[in-house]
């Protein structure tokens, strides 16, 4: 039997070893500690060769390891006309090179409100991520494309903005990261099992059921103040009830990826998958 759930950590765990190192290195050492997803951590900038490309490809199949990318912070579905040229480019290195590495799921943060109303910002994003999906369709580089639920309420990805931009556009998908969507109203709530269960309710009306059963999710331990997210923590460090996300997530019988942010991310990776083993019941397979 197999676990519902691949887990792993976004960018190469702490513990990769200098050779062979690189993306490549992550993968075989993600593998060998019991590891079955990893994020590649592309979020300063897409500097990979086609060449590059396919040895990672090589390796997340010959390890069976599920690959996803995290594309460059610097994306804003609501630049300027001036900077957007630059913001798609981001996204559109990630989702070309990402396909040719064998990734299958490009994460984004989706911008700023800049002080505008949701609904007004949508208007200019959600046309331009519709002119994105069109061309990767077009260069025949299948991916989903997943908004991040962001923590600061300031930023454009609540999970209204995510699930509406997966409503509008086909080949869009949320990234779930569930630590700041518990940051995000700054007072310590979107932490119990009901609050989780009327998310994920909402998540499978909006989207269909099946989408609960291809989630990509986020999850740490998370600092936060009145105004959402200040940095990630340890998951013993944190209030984030994470064991009761689980139960959560195993009543609505999901499944799909849980890749860990936190510092100490193959550490708490590992005990998640621990954490979800004891909760569903279920065995690893390998």
């Amino acid at each position: 039997m197999t676990l519902s759930f691949l887990f792993g950590t976004v960018g190469s765990p702490s513990g990769t070893p200098k050779k062979p190192g690189g993306s490549v290195g992550a993968i075989d050492f993600s593998r060998s500690i019991g590891l079955g997803a990893l994020e590649l951590g592309w979020v300063q900038s897409v500097r990979v060769t086609e060449a590059t490309c396919a040895a990672i490809q090589s390796a997340g199949a010959q390890q069976r390891v599920a690959l996803s990318v995290h594309a460059p912070y610097f994306i804003n579905l609501n630049a300027t006309e001036e900077e957007w040229p630059k913001s798609r480019k981001r996204l559109m290195d990630a989702a070309h090179y990402g396909y040719l590495a064998g990734a299958t799921d490009i994460v984004f943060h989706p911008g700023s409100y800049f002080q505008q109303e949701s609904a007004e910002v949508l208007k200019k994003a959600l046309p331009r991520l519709q002119g994105c999906v069109e061309e990767l369709k077009k260069n025949g580089d299948r991916v989903t494309l997943r908004p991040e639920t962001m923590g600061k309420s300031a930023m454009l990805g609540s999970l209204e903005d995510a699930i509406a931009m997966s409503r509008a556009v086909e080949m869009v998908q949320p990234c779930l990261d569930f630590a700041h969507l518990h940051a995000r109203p700054g007072d310590g709530t979107m932490n119990t099992q009901d609050e989780w269960s009327l998310l994920l309710e909402k998540y499978g009306r909006e989207l269909g059921d099946d989408a609960l059963k291809r989630l990509h999710i986020h999850l740490s331990g998370i600092e936060y103040g009145p105004k959402g997210e200040k940095n990630h923590l340890p998951l013993a460090e944190a209030d984030l009830d994470f064991k009761t996300l689980f139960k959560a997530l195993k009543e609505f019988g999901c499944s799909g990826r849980i890749l860990c942010e936190s510092p100490i991310m193959e550490e708490d990776a590992l005990k998640m998958k621990k954490a979800w083993m004891k909760v569903s019941g279920e065995k690893d397979g390998k």
